[in-house]
């Protein structure tokens, strides 16, 4: 982390007397009550203290930098008929890739930044205030002033299944790596990076270059085929990754190939990516589990466990969030994806795009259910 001089010796009397205000802090270092406040403010934009209770740094602290929206569900009481009104339920509730990653990880007890842009209205203020209560910290989201807050809107069959989607995300297409500017010390001072693929590509280079410069492992979701295809160019060796998550169809669009259900196919796909700079590709087979291949280390095919399905939506998110929680607290990769498997499949059980009971013990008891193989 780059401090000042006079930043390290604040953090060094914070370190001795967590609980001294500004002029104690002041009195020991010999300057200003105002300029103590100022130096306080740039080491909470540094990331370095967090909140005014001017509690240090943890560490294996996440930023995920992505999108933020407001969800909006709509649910059909039989199945879909197309071209024809179908009576249903619809729910708002807070969403967006990046903000749904970052709730999860904040629930299983994760530090974790969001890096977003939202509108100046009120869909934005609801979007901080249920982020904020989730744990996440939302200190860099960018106040955008000419675009209003994103929505996702999504249709869903009588079973839960994702018919159709639309979403709104002007203000994330519009930011740029001078927004992002206020969150670089931060970015550099992360345990891990996570990167919605929703972003623009001038942002997921810059944010990328931070994290190479910085050391700081990146992780990236490419959101779907379209998006993916215009991440596939900042895929390279020069530009290494530390995991990507790609389905197949996203698969595809990244490597420029088409890609089997076979097995082989899949291996080889893969291999294609550890070419292009990627550690762990941890591929998504839907029903039928995952892939996680490992540069110069093999690959393992898991199986996705038992899940009766309320609602897909966010359970990729889900599954992302617990694969980075668990590699923070230790856990080999291969363990990480499971985990990950489990917290997708409590998600799709429920009706929350993000589960408000979500735990390390929930994740853990479904790992242990005998009914399930995880091989």
């Amino acid at each position: 982390m780059m401090l000042t001089q006079r930043e390290r010796e604040i953090i060094a009397f914070l370190r001795r007397d967590p609980l001294a205000g500004p002029q104690a802090i002041a009195d020991a270092i010999g300057t200003t009550r105002s300029a103590v406040n100022v130096h306080l403010s740039n080491l909470g934009k540094k990331g370095a203290i967090l909140g005014r209770g001017y509690i240090l740094r943890q560490e294996n602290a996440v930023v995920v930098i992505g999108g933020v929206n407001l969800d909006i569900k709509v649910r059909s009481l039989a199945p879909v008929q197309r071209r024809t009104s179908n009576p249903g339920r619809s729910v708002t509730a807070a969403g967006g890739v990046g903000r749904n990653i970052a709730e999860n990880l904040a629930r299983l007890g994760t530090p974790t930044h969001l890096v977003a842009a939202v509108g100046r209205d009120a869909a934005g203020e609801r979007l901080l205030d249920d982020t904020r209560a989730a744990g996440v910290r939302v200190d860099h989201v960018h106040r955008s002033t000419t675009h209003p807050t994103g929505t996702y809107t999504a249709v869903l069959d009588a079973d839960g299944d994702l018919v159709v989607a639309i979403s709104d995300m002007a203000a994330t297409d519009a930011l740029t790596p001078q927004e992002l500017q206020p969150a670089r010390e931060l970015v550099a001072n992360a345990s891990l990076l996570v990167l919605d693929g929703n972003l623009p590509a001038r942002v997921l280079t810059y944010a990328l270059d931070i994290a190479r410069a910085a050391d700081v492992p990146a992780v990236i979701d490419p959101v779907s085929a379209p998006k993916a295809a215009l991440l596939a160019p900042l895929i390279a060796p020069e530009r290494p990754v530390f995991a990507l998550t790609p389905n197949l169809e996203e698969l595809e669009a990244i490597t420029g190939r088409p890609v089997g259900a076979g097995d082989e196919d899949v291996v080889e796909a893969a291999a294609v990516l550890h070419e292009r700079g990627v550690r762990h590709a941890w591929i998504r087979l839907g029903a039928r589990g995952s892939l996680l291949s490992t540069a110069h280390a093999g690959h393992t095919f898991l199986t996705a466990p038992p899940a009766e399905v309320h609602d897909v939506t966010g359970a990729g998110d889900a599954m992302l969030a617990a694969f980075v929680h668990a590699l923070l607290a230790g856990g080999e990769p291969v363990d990480a994806a499971r985990y990950g498997h489990a917290a997708a499949a409590l998600t799709v059980a429920g009706t929350a795009t993000v589960r408000p009971d979500l735990t390390p013990r929930l994740i853990e008891d479904t790992l242990n259910d005998p009914s399930w193989s995880q091989t």
